[in-house]
């Protein structure tokens, strides 16, 4: 079951998104979606569904408030015009949204893809409300997040990425694990966006499959799975 939903910040401003509930009344983990630079729009809420078919509680903030980009152009204004603060503040609410819904068993995580991908990873480390973090195919700026209190992490990169590089995928990982944490790093012959399957030209259905399959059981271990 799938809703657009308005909750309130910590500053009292508003947030919207997208809340989608697994079947039945059990208290399950609940999971940030964040979206690609797109917007909150189908492939985000096709996304959603997924994850709440496999048992989370899932809410996608709508970063763009309302907006969703027609092109690349557009996708690329939007990204940055975007107030990163406010994005990462708009995340941390929805976490906390999350925490205080009565389906949740006490445990979030984040996911995000691409823009979302940076994002989750800056979550992991900024947001004390996540668990655990799953970024696909996204690096975050310089400085923006502080390794040393990253929570467990799985990302997902592709080899054929000229954006979100192995190469920046693997200093993070080194920078995670000097600092005591953990990060599993799945590399996929493949290009940006492969788990996009409104993408025909960059999908990759066994990629997306396997990467999808690890991520899920690697929630799951760290959030807890549907209880009654």
């Amino acid at each position: 079951m799938s809703s657009l939903i308005t909750f309130t910040a910590q500053d009292g401003s508003q947030v919207s998104g997208e809340m989608t509930l697994p079947h039945g009344e059990d208290k399950a983990p609940g999971l940030v979606l964040v979206q690609e630079w797109w917007g909150l729009n189908d492939h985000v809420r096709h996304l959603a569904k997924s994850f709440a078919h496999e048992g989370f509680v899932t809410l996608a903030p709508d970063l763009y408030q309302g907006k969703v980009a027609k092109d690349a152009a557009e996708a690329q204004a939007l990204m940055t015009a975007l107030d990163g603060q406010r994005a990462l503040a708009d995340i941390a609410t929805a976490a906390r949204h999350l925490l205080g819904h009565p389906r949740v068993n006490g445990k979030v995580g984040v996911t995000g893809f691409c823009m979302g991908g940076a994002y989750a990873f800056v979550a992991a480390t900024r947001i004390p409300e996540i668990s655990a973090a799953v970024p696909f195919y996204g690096i975050p700026p310089a400085g923006r997040a502080d390794y040393t209190k990253a929570r467990p992490i799985m990302a997902h990169f592709a080899s054929r990425d000229e954006w979100a590089t192995v190469a920046g995928a693997e200093a993070i990982k080194r920078e995670v694990e000097a600092a005591g944490g953990s990060m599993i790093l799945h590399v996929y012959d493949a290009d940006h966006a492969f788990v996009n399957d409104t993408r025909p030209e960059v999908y990759s259905p066994e990629n997306a499959r396997l990467a999808w399959d690890r991520t899920i059981k690697f929630l799951h271990e760290h959030l807890g799975a549907a209880e009654p």
